[in-house]
């Protein structure tokens, strides 16, 4: 089961108090994909401890350094190289962990739950009674195209680790490309996706700039608890503008750890300078509304046996490339009448 035991909460703590502010606030960023804006220290701490699945995933973030868990264990008064690798400290760490849950059971039988832990979940649960959904994509997408960019070589040393841990298992990524031909290609599964993307900044050494004023930036939300973020911006590689884009990422909280969102599908369009109309403005603002998003749920259904999949006008089919992402579906749903979807 995900989450960290009490035992690992304890240890994990004792750890995180070894690092400076600056250090818990970067941490927490990462750890909850900043979607948690934590009042102080403590809830920064605490936000960290409830969102992390496991000591190792934890220990192994980039921004817990190897001199930190060093200390930690050497304050614990366990003695330990100081050549040993991190990967090594991790596992000790790890053990020492395990050793401190056979202790506290042989003093008690009952799971101790720290106050602070209960008041920040209850704090929680408010805070996602009344969700700010646009809020939300504000701060998705700076996370995502921050976290993205970084990878690009051009830009030095990667903020953070990128990979299929932000996806669902079952993720989709639909990529097209209007530039001096027309391509639509559909990805499929975690590994594949977040490869896909990286590919982008890494290797292509892309940099997608989001405009996230309320122009370029609509979300909107389905009583199942899909959220829905489009986004619009420009493409650059280096000192070049090379055109436009436009992204739908379609968002699933994960029911195992609290207010924590992974990536369901994304549709990608790339439009290069070339295919633009003229007078295409050079900050773009996305060319579908926000009741189009909406309509994107609405007419998500069972019919009999067949089930029809999620969609907003994701055609695709536009020879021009300054149409509205997917022109070839939009009599479809404004008629209400359910489009031929792909399967997420």
């Amino acid at each position: 089961m995900p989450g960290l035991s009490p035992s690992e909460t304890e240890c994990c703590r004792d750890l995180l108090g070894l690092l400076d502010d600056g250090e818990i606030t970067a941490l927490c960023d990462t750890v909850t994909s900043r979607l948690v804006l934590p009042a102080d220290r403590q809830d920064a701490i605490q936000a960290i401890l409830l969102y992390s699945q496991s000591v190792e995933e934890l220990l192994r973030r980039k921004k817990v350094h190897r001199e930190v868990i060093f200390k930690y264990l050497t304050n614990q008064g366990l003695v330990i190289s100081p050549t040993i690798e991190k990967h090594s400290l991790i596992q000790r760490a790890k053990e020492y962990c395990e050793e401190l849950a056979k202790r506290q059971l042989t003093e008690t039988s009952e799971p101790v739950i720290k106050k602070e832990a209960a008041q920040f979940f209850q704090q929680q649960v408010k805070e996602d009674e009344k969700v700010d959904f646009r809020r939300l994509g504000k701060e998705f997408c700076h996370w995502f195209f921050e976290l993205l960019n970084s990878q690009n070589p051009l830009l030095g040393p990667p903020q953070d680790e990128w990979g299929p841990q932000h996806f669902w298992h079952d993720v989709k990524l639909r990529l097209y490309y209007s530039t001096s031909e027309q391509n639509v290609i559909d990805y499929h599964g975690a590994e594949i996706v977040s490869l896909r993307l990286l590919s982008l900044v890494k290797e292509e050494f892309l940099f997608l700039s989001p405009n996230l004023d309320s122009h370029g930036l609509k979300c909107a939300s389905s009583p199942h608890g899909l959220v829905m973020i489009g986004v619009a911006g420009t493409v650059h590689r280096g000192n070049t503008c090379l055109g436009i884009f436009e992204q739908i990422f379609g968002l699933i909280c994960c029911p195992f750890v609290e207010n924590t969102w992974k990536i369901k599908f994304i549709n990608l369009r790339i439009i290069g300078e070339s295919s633009l109309a003229p007078g295409t403005a050079l900050k773009p603002t996305l060319t579908f509304e926000q009741s189009d998003l909406e309509a994107f749920y609405n007419v998500v259904t069972l019919c009999g046996n067949t089930e029809v999949r999620l969609n907003v006008k994701q055609a695709l089919d536009s020879g021009t490339g300054d149409q509205p992402l997917c022109s070839g579906n939009e009599a479809l749903i404004n008629k209400g009448e359910p489009p031929n979807l792909p399967n997420h």
